[in-house]
């Protein structure tokens, strides 16, 4: 594989069917992934999806990982936490306004924050996935000062234009804008068509 990997998180906000989708996605496609599933984003996936392990979520994403290397979220040494590593970029689908606030303040304290913040001292893609509502105003000035550092806020808020009429047709759109963010030429969702 000549292309480089994504990082994708996983953390604890709602929204874990976002994620399923997405890494079912890129896995189908052989789109390297390095993996990190914090210990709450692995409660979401089994209250939200009934997904209660990594083998769990392997299956359901469609059970070739060839392309998936999973790294702890206490492994701060892993490969994404270093700048000279190479990866294009990484999502944190979904994200929490705990993630946020630890990324938008530099505290590094995980891998999965650690590499957020790789991802924006090299320039790299660094896209987040927030499902949180009503926003608070430390919430609106985190997600600010990401932005101004040169991060992606994609919220969890599908659009409704296509008619969708299965939830799976709301994920798609979301993780559809995800994608293009990651500039991965996949199409999964209608565009507008003016």
């Amino acid at each position: 594989m000549s292309q480089l990997p994504i990082v994708m998180a996983i953390s604890g906000a709602s929204g874990a069917p976002y994620a399923v989708r997405l890494l079912e996605v890129l896995a189908a496609r052989r789109v390297p992934v390095w993996l990190i599933v914090t210990s709450h984003g692995q409660r979401l996936l089994e209250a939200e999806c009934g997904i209660p392990d990594l083998e769990g979520l392997q299956r359901a994403t469609g059970g070739d990982w060839s392309s998936v290397t999973v790294y702890p979220d206490t492994d701060r040494g892993a490969k994404p936490a270093s700048g000279s590593a190479k990866w294009a970029g990484m999502v944190i689908c979904p994200c929490s306004m705990g993630t946020v606030s630890a990324i938008a303040q530099g505290s590094s304290r995980s891998l999965v924050e650690r590499a957020a913040d790789v991802a924006l001292k090299e320039r790299r893609k660094l896209v987040v996935v927030p499902r949180e509502t009503p926003l608070s105003l430390i919430h609106l000035r985190n997600l600010t000062t990401l932005t101004e550092a040169g991060g992606v806020v994609i919220p969890a808020a599908p659009g409704f234009y296509h008619r969708p009429t299965k939830i799976s047709e709301l994920v798609d759109f979301i993780v559809q804008r995800v994608l293009d963010q990651l500039d991965l030429g996949i199409d999964i969702a209608p565009r507008w068509g003016g």
